[in-house]
C-alpha cells in the first residue's frame, strides 16, 4: 500500500486552484473541462480538488463540508518552507484566513496556521530547524 493523494472537497474548484497557486506557489496539473475536478503537483504528491456537489452522490451517508463558519476539522495540510513569516503573509494576501500567527514552538520550529477559502486548516512549518 502507498499513499496516493489527498482530495479536498470545495465549493469552486477553479477558484481553489487559483488560490493554491497564488498562496503557496503550487503548479496546476489540470482542471477537468467541467470545472468539477483538478489536480495540483506537490513535489511527488498530488493534491486533488473535487466539487462538493458530485461528491455527495458518491458518499451516500454524506460528509461534513468544509466551511470557514465552523471550526476546522481534525486534520491539516502541512507545507514546509525556510521562511514561515513570508509564506504566512503571502497566503493571507492571497485570501487565506490567518488562524495562528508564526510562533517558535518549544522544540525550536517556527509554525503558523491559515485556513483556505473553504476553511481547510493549513500548517506552514519551518523546513530546517
Amino acid at each position: 500500500m502507498k499513499f496516493a493523494h489527498t482530495s479536498l472537497f470545495v465549493k469552486d474548484v477553479p477558484q481553489s486552484v487559483a488560490f493554491y497557486e497564488k498562496a503557496f506557489g503550487m503548479k496546476k496539473r489540470f482542471i477537468h473541462e467541467s470545472g468539477q475536478f483538478a489536480e495540483m503537483e506537490l513535489g511527488e504528491a498530488v493534491l486533488h480538488f473535487a466539487s462538493s456537489e458530485p461528491v455527495r452522490a458518491n458518499l451516500t451517508p454524506g460528509f461534513q463540508e468544509n466551511s470557514l463558519l465552523n471550526l476546522p476539522p481534525g486534520i491539516e495540510l502541512c507545507f514546509e518552507t525556510d521562511d514561515v513569516t513570508t509564506a504566512f503573509s503571502t497566503a493571507v494576501e492571497a485570501g487565506a484566513t490567518a488562524y495562528e500567527k508564526p510562533k517558535v514552538k518549544p522544540w525550536g520550529q517556527t509554525v503558523a496556521y491559515v485556513r483556505d477559502l473553504d476553511g481547510v486548516l493549513i500548517e506552514i512549518g519551518q523546513s530546517s530547524w
